[in-house]
């Protein structure tokens, strides 16, 4: 498969944290933070009620904002639901398939699929969570895992959008637990992805497409990570919360982008 550089993207998910003051304080600092790290694309994923509010804060910087999840319906009388349509006018990003959705909210892979389908509907860009448990990693069921999940989503993708997608490998025991993966175990999964979708969409999608990690990702052991050939930058829980150490990691993302163009 021949190379292509891809711009790095590394995205911050909040997930049920900050006030409305904190939130809007952390996103002006890592926008300040930030400047001249241009190499990087940068997402913050706030809960749903700040959405709005940092799509303005965040208006004449150049990061964008993204939602943790949306409904798998259009619209109608879904109490609590929030639809894609809805968040697409301060949108780019929206996670979908988080392990923490399937655990805790029952989220299967066809509720997965059925999401994934309404945002690339509304023109957005999914960050699809695969990654499997401990007992399946330890039953060296990972890649069969990855697959299913993977294989899951086909029929919501044709050719013209895998291109866009955005893939994030967080193996559930590393998420919150401060045990990463390694950097190479990171990278033989993400080479996989990639393959896949080479496979099943064509070679320039298989280039294209975007896979980042997640999991207990801190400024510390980012690096690591984004010097891998097939890893794009990285979907970030606890440290987003943090606008030094997410600002530390976005900078690795930048200095690793940089070392790939000189090879």
């Amino acid at each position: 498969m021949t190379n292509r550089m891809r711009r790095p993207l590394v995205a911050g998910n909040w997930k049920m944290h900050t006030t409305y003051e904190e939130a809007i304080q952390l996103a002006q600092g890592i926008a300040k933070g930030c400047i001249g790290l241009a190499d990087v694309e940068v997402a913050l994923i706030p809960p749903f009620p700040w959405i709005v509010a940092l799509a303005e804060v965040l208006h004449d910087s150049a990061i964008v904002v993204g939602a943790q999840t949306c409904s798998m319906y259009e619209r109608g009388a879904y109490t609590g639901e929030v639809a894609a349509f809805m968040l697409a006018p301060f949108c780019r990003y929206v996670i979908v398939g988080h392990s923490e959705r399937r655990s805790l909210f029952g989220e299967t892979d066809e509720v997965v699929a059925a999401k994934l389908a309404r945002i690339l509907a509304h023109d957005m860009t999914p960050i699809l969570c695969v990654g499997e448990r401990l007992e399946e990693r330890e039953a060296g069921e990972t890649l069969g895992v990855i697959e299913r999940q993977l294989q899951a989503i086909a029929a919501s993708v044709d050719p013209s959008q895998a291109e866009r997608l955005v893939v994030a490998y967080e193996p559930v025991w590393a998420i919150g637990t401060g045990r990463p993966a390694t950097a190479s175990d990171a990278q033989h999964v993400a080479r996989f992805i990639r393959e896949w979708v080479a496979e099943r969409y064509g070679e320039r999608a298989g280039q294209g497409v975007r896979i980042l990690y997640g999991g207990s990702v801190t400024a510390e052991n980012a690096s690591a990570f984004f010097l891998e050939r097939d890893i794009d930058g990285a979907l970030v829980g606890g440290a987003s919360l943090d606008a030094a150490q997410f600002c530390g990691i976005v900078e690795a993302a930048q200095a690793a982008a940089q070392a790939k163009k000189e090879v």
